[in-house]
């Protein structure tokens, strides 16, 4: 695969609106450009390596569940055809071509809406210390990688830098109001839903997720990406056996990678070795080859 890997764009003649983990977002007046380039981060920490095609995987995944999810609510996505973009963004079609989204701007809500489906990650973590995850009581006797009992919401706190917090949904509360903390909170429920039971079909178990919201003319929509390997555990369904960690079609398997080093997970991240990136490639690719039902054909 001779795709060369974008680490960060200069559109110079556009403003920067922000440059976060992976993605470039430039501000176009009252919509913004979202710019998906191909780093990748793990524990907060952007690997000096990037991953080939992982940008336009990200852009391709997000632009399909923002059509499949519409119907259970709007969301910031506008096009993703750099033709359609105005003029002063088509100069750089050829950096944007396959990675890029026009979006509607809007308030983002300061929250990560982390929905979990089964038991993994730091859920896991937290069941094994507490036997709840976010204040969420479970039952005893779960395993590692567990389906649990029902859909559970357990989201943290947004930081624009360092980690984000676990918290309960009475923090989110404070911070919003209850009205649009339990909207966020069905809303995340049902999309992820929708989601997992559409993935089930495709050979996909989406173990969790994360999802972001915005208020756009008084409404909450759907922003940022949305169900891709960076945000979510995907892992095959013929695989699946609880009492394990599972293998995944998403960045776990780069974190895997990094915490059998002698790394301390603050910056400078280590140099990922060439093997770690073409199956990491191969992974995301076959996320979206499975997701969407359609052959990633990256140009």
């Amino acid at each position: 695969m001779a795709e060369k890997v974008v680490l960060q764009t200069e559109c110079k003649d556009l403003k920067l609106f922000r440059r976060g983990k992976v993605r470039d977002v430039y501000d176009l007046g009252d919509k913004l450009l979202v710019v998906s380039t191909d780093r990748i981060s793990c524990f907060d920490v952007v690997l000096p390596n990037g991953i080939p095609y992982k940008g336009k995987v990200l852009t391709g995944l997000s632009c399909f569940w923002f059509n499949f999810l519409k119907s259970v609510l709007p969301n910031h996505f506008i096009t993703a055809d750099v033709d359609l973009y105005p003029a002063e963004v088509k100069k750089y079609k050829q950096e944007l071509f396959g990675r890029s989204m026009l979006v509607k701007k809007s308030k983002a809500l300061p929250v990560e809406c982390i929905v979990r489906g089964y038991l993994s990650g730091s859920g896991w973590k937290e069941y094994q210390k507490s036997q709840s995850i976010c204040a969420v009581k479970l039952p005893s006797g779960l395993k590692e990688s567990s389906k649990l009992p029902e859909i559970i919401f357990t989201p943290s706190t947004k930081a624009e830098e360092g980690h984000d917090i676990n918290v309960g949904t009475d923090f989110i509360e404070n911070q919003l109001g209850k009205e649009i903390t339990d909207k966020i909170k069905n809303l995340s429920i049902a999309i992820y839903k929708k989601a997992a039971d559409y993935g089930w079909t495709k050979g996909i178990i989406i173990a969790d997720t994360k999802f972001e919201f915005g208020i756009h003319e008084g409404a909450v929509i759907l922003i940022d990406e949305v169900l891709t390997p960076d945000s979510s555990r995907f892992w095959p369904r013929d695989e699946y056996a609880p009492g394990r960690p599972q293998s995944s079609f998403d960045k776990q398997f780069v974190r895997d990678y990094l915490e059998g080093l002698d790394w301390d997970k603050t910056p400078p991240a280590p140099q990922l070795p060439e093997d770690i990136i073409s199956k990491t490639t191969r992974k995301y690719l076959e996320a979206f080859n499975k997701l969407t039902g359609k052959e990633f054909s990256g140009r």
